[in-house]
């Protein structure tokens, strides 16, 4: 717990919906609805749609994720700042607090790209293996970090998951890095 809160606090967080980050609906994978799988179309009120925008909180209890359809997916987020990028990290729930007792649903290999303000150009800042026997929190530093480039969104591109073949889910997103100068043209 005490490394959680840590990690939690420990570097400044650009993904955050409070401090003005949001979803880019029109570049982000569809929401999985589990009205998309025949028995939750017979058992309606326990389904309820998760909008992408929950990655930019902090609550992460059970249940409390985005999820999309497959294992394969894109969330874009769009900073309150243009920054020079450092490192992401990801989460998702335990095996010990995960209702099934299985994180199958979790993300598992992953891309970040950084992209420009008009949406044209992406850069490839790393690709990394989200572990499910490791913490539930991982932080993972990009290349050459602090990156030269700053960048208004960060693209997140999950190419696989641990077993669900049904949808993927993600808890939460943060980015990490220093805020461009405003006399910065980078």
């Amino acid at each position: 717990m005490k490394r959680a809160l840590e990690a939690y606090v420990e570097m400044s967080d650009w993904a955050l919906q409070s401090s003005g980050a949001s979803i880019d609906l029109r570049r982000t994978s569809e929401t999985y609805t589990c009205k998309q799988h025949w028995f939750w179309k017979f058992v309606e009120f326990f389904c309820t749609p998760r909008s992408p925008d929950r990655i930019l909180q902090p609550d992460v209890s059970p249940g409390n994720c985005w999820p999309f359809p497959g294992h394969q997916g894109q969330v874009v987020i769009r900073l309150p700042a243009r920054v020079h990028l450092t490192a992401v990290t990801v989460q998702h729930i335990s095996k010990e607090v995960s209702p099934s007792g299985t994180v199958i649903s979790a993300p598992r290999d992953i891309a970040v790209f950084g992209v420009d303000a008009g949406g044209e150009e992406e850069t490839l800042l790393e690709t990394f293996m989200y572990d499910v026997e490791k913490e539930a929190v991982q932080r993972f530093r990009l290349k050459n970090a602090p990156h030269p480039r700053a960048f208004s969104y960060i693209k997140l591109v999950v190419k696989s998951n641990w077993g669900n073949p049904e949808y993927t889910c993600i808890y939460r997103v943060q980015v990490h890095g220093k805020m461009a100068k405003a006399d910065s043209l980078n």
